[in-house]
């Protein structure tokens, strides 16, 4: 894990300086970074999608304002431009590889800010890819919360031809019933054939709640589009309380002896070890012995905290980001 402090601006972006950073902060369109009070090990943080295109020369988020946020009140409270703020390197597996070729034609689905990160996909996709289409269908409440919409207007302009944008309102009136409502699986029935032909689609991007992707996604396979084609992250609200409470199976008899087990973590190449008593997350025993591991949500949601087994098994008792290999 690295992670370096740079300044706030009004528009929250951050050029990594010095500039010998820059390399560490590359992202891959639809990425997110991890963000918290600068110096502040203990403190609040929270992962938020990179918007801006990979070649834009700067890492811009949205940080949304919630109601009681923790941390999204201190962004738009307490975050004078110039502020600096504690910037982990770009993570997660969401995304695509900018692909040379042939036409291809991308799908996205996203509502609110769910589309934070296929807006960075689509900017990066459209601007290298000289053969692809992009398809947006966006779910908003009323035609003014639309987020992005001045930026997703200038790609229409840019790109004409290439970039399809659809929105859909839940609260406010269309002049269309087709869209008007939430995005759903009769939704994307009825836009298959008149909006997007599914056996053209390369990729599908979805970016939301559970509940809605799982009915998505379900929706796509009845209409023939292959589940390897699927893209698809949980999107909750950054400030929302996303832990988890799990039983953990017990430690065998021999690692449940003394005050703990032993417990090696391989960071940036550097071997460090602690103590985890069968009672703590490892992330809380590593703390304690002065080792700080990459984390974020708690809840199983971002993969900030993702390991990998070198040898013997692991079972996870929670996974809402990691797909199966």
């Amino acid at each position: 894990m690295t992670s370096t402090s740079c300044p706030a601006s009004s528009s929250a972006k951050c050029s990594p300086n010095p500039e010998d950073l820059a390399d560490d902060y590359q992202f891959i369109p639809g990425q997110y970074v991890t963000l918290r009070r600068a110096g502040d090990i203990d403190g609040v943080r929270r992962c938020y999608s990179v918007s801006s295109g990979r070649d834009a020369g700067e890492l811009r988020v949205l940080v949304k304002l919630l109601e009681g946020g923790a941390f999204s009140s201190f962004v738009h409270s307490e975050l004078p431009p110039g502020t600096e703020l504690d910037v982990m390197t770009p993570e997660g597996t969401f995304g695509s590889k900018i692909r040379q070729g042939g036409p291809r034609t991308y799908l996205a689905l996203a509502p609110g800010s769910g589309t934070t990160p296929i807006i960075s996909i689509i900017r990066s996709v459209l601007a290298t890819e000289a053969g692809a289409n992009f398809i947006l269908f966006y779910g908003s409440r009323t035609l003014s919360s639309i987020i992005f919409r001045g930026e997703l207007n200038d790609l229409k302009d840019t790109y004409p031809g290439r970039f399809s944008l659809f929105h859909t309102l839940t609260r406010e009136g269309t002049d269309s019933p087709l869209f008007s409502g939430r995005l759903d699986a009769e939704k994307l029935r009825k836009f298959s054939g008149a909006l997007f032909a599914p056996a053209e689609i390369e990729d599908a991007f979805l970016c939301g709640p559970a509940e809605m992707i799982q009915e998505l996604k379900t929706a796509f396979c009845d209409l023939g589009v292959e589940e390897n084609r699927f893209h698809d992250e949980l999107f909750a609200p950054a400030d929302a309380d996303n832990t988890a409470t799990v039983t953990l199976a017990p430690l065998t008899a021999e690692a449940a002896t003394g005050e703990g087990v032993q417990v090696t973590a391989i960071l940036d190449g550097t071997a460090r070890s602690f103590v985890m008593t069968p009672d703590q997350e490892s992330v809380v025993s590593a703390a304690a012995a002065g080792i700080e591991l990459p984390y974020c949500c708690k809840g199983a949601m971002c993969s900030t905290c993702r390991a990998k087994v070198i040898e013997g098994e692991a079972e996870m008792t929670l996974n809402y980001a990691l797909e199966p290999r």
